[in-house]
């Protein structure tokens, strides 16, 4: 393996060590986070990964839209979709964090100008996103909705 190259497995527990010290920081805080994330608005999804079964925690910025949340599987502008979306799409009844407070969501994935709508708002909120999109190309970031289950 040269330098410049990873092993897929230690991106990921790198990835997983990560994803672990940020929801152990968002549930300390109250749901705020520091860092990079500081002052966005952050979210908890709970998932179970669809050939594994384990239950996952993923944190994710997300964006208010009418008071569900949307949250983007940018993958931070990789070529493939984050193991959460797929997750999520084939188990879309879960649970959230949000601030101090847990509840059950139903996921929908937003698709035509719906999307657009919510893509364009989030690409002008936190313009990483609109890096995330180019260097994501030719893959359309999935953007989803996360309802609250009353």
């Amino acid at each position: 393996m040269s330098e410049t190259t990873q092993d897929p497995a230690e991106l990921k527990a790198q990835a997983d060590r990560w994803n672990a010290a940020v929801v152990e920081e968002f549930r300390a805080g109250g749901g705020r986070v520091g860092g990079r994330f500081e002052g966005a608005p952050m979210i908890l999804v709970h998932h179970v990964g669809r050939r594994s079964g384990a239950e996952r925690v993923s944190p994710m910025v997300y964006q208010d839209v009418d008071g569900a949340y949307a949250v983007f599987a940018s993958k931070g502008g990789a070529p493939t979709h984050p193991d959460w979306y797929h997750n999520l799409v084939a188990r879309p009844e879960t649970t959230v964090e949000v601030g101090t407070e847990t509840f059950p969501v139903r996921v929908r994935e937003l698709t035509g100008e719906e999307r657009s709508r919510v893509w364009e708002e989030q690409k002008t909120r936190m313009p990483g996103f609109a890096q995330y999109e180019v260097t994501a190309a030719p893959r359309q970031i999935p953007v989803l909705l996360l309802e609250r289950v009353r």
